[in-house]
């Protein structure tokens, strides 16, 4: 409750009375750490991504390993055998030379002495390679579960947001053709919304309309209390020439995106700790300023939605 006060106060005070020095020099800090997390967000999934690529290489190299002990096994199964084979052919002899040579006799019990003692090292080599491949099977099998797991995690946080895209589409389907879009990609949801639909020109105040749509996004947005969503205020690129209260465009996409925040947090099934508001002036436009048209799609509103990634972390360090 105190810190929606604050941050009603710290509103109150930005609307109505000039941006100071302190306040605009905070937002630039804010939006760099904000650029920074975001950047981080990312190299942890390429991270993520390569982990999980080096998971599946090294489940290969431990299926050779365990094929090649297989090899191994059966062919010290092979050598015994042939050494049992033998043994049984020297029985054989012992007992003919048994009836004829007492110093055949000793010869044959020697050399029937020496191959007992191979069979005895041989099994003995057989019992420890099928005690390494056991461990190997029971480590792979283990491995393979963590990857399997890490699999269908990874599946189940694609397929939530596409559910939430899904549900986002629907819920702003009246907003069709006034200059929202909504698509998924990177195991993220981007919902990008034109100025036109929320703004007059220079001004950060949202209408009618626009509320509308950032109150049946915010509906959608109180169902799925585990997704971050950050509020990116965009321009394009002619300066801000109005008087007053804003500094420039930079200023203007900060108070455009902060007021799209102050809106979601009236939804008291929102929590305040998920919510992010950045300005990004005119240096990320999505099209040319150089044609009206483009101009229109780089003044815009985008809200990113992430998918929390506390799992998928765990089981990597795991693996």
């Amino acid at each position: 409750m105190i810190k929606n006060l604050i941050l009603l106060s710290l509103s109150v005070l930005m609307f109505s009375s000039c941006v100071s020095k302190k306040i605009y020099t905070d937002l630039e800090n804010r939006y760099a750490a904000l650029k920074k997390e975001n950047r981080e967000l990312s190299d942890e999934k390429a991270t993520l991504s390569r982990s999980l690529a080096n998971a599946h290489n090294e489940l290969a190299t431990l299926q050779r390993n365990y094929d090649n002990l297989l090899a191994t096994r059966d062919r010290l199964q092979d050598e015994l055998n042939t050494t049992r084979s033998s043994l049984d052919n020297l029985q054989a002899s012992y007992e003919a030379l048994e009836k004829n040579s007492s110093s055949a006799l000793e010869q044959n019990a020697q050399r029937n002495r020496e191959l007992l003692a191979q069979l005895e090292a041989k099994e003995q080599a057989l019992a420890a390679e099928n005690a390494r491949l056991e461990a190997l099977r029971k480590d792979m099998e283990s491995r393979s579960q963590r990857i399997a797991e890490l699999e269908n995690i990874i599946s189940a946080k694609d397929a939530a947001m596409n559910r939430l895209k899904n549900a986002i589409s629907e819920a702003l389907t009246n907003f069709e053709g006034k200059g929202l879009t909504v698509e998924q990609r990177d195991g993220k949801v981007y919902v990008s919304m034109e100025n036109k639909l929320l703004f007059e020109s220079g001004s950060w105040a949202v209408g009618k309309t626009g509320k509308e749509a950032i109150n049946q996004l915010g509906t959608v947005l109180a169902q799925n209390p585990d997704i971050a969503v950050l509020i990116e205020g965009h321009t394009d690129n002619v300066p801000y020439t109005g008087s007053g209260q804003l500094s420039g465009n930079w200023d203007l996409s900060t108070k455009r995106a902060t007021a799209i925040v102050e809106i979601l947090m009236q939804n008291p099934s929102i929590n305040p700790e998920n919510l992010t508001a950045a300005g990004r002036g005119e240096f990320a436009p999505l099209a040319s300023n150089a044609t009206a048209d483009g101009k229109a799609k780089n003044r815009r509103i985008e809200i990113i939605l992430t998918p929390k990634l506390d799992e998928i972390s765990k089981l990597l360090n795991e693996i």
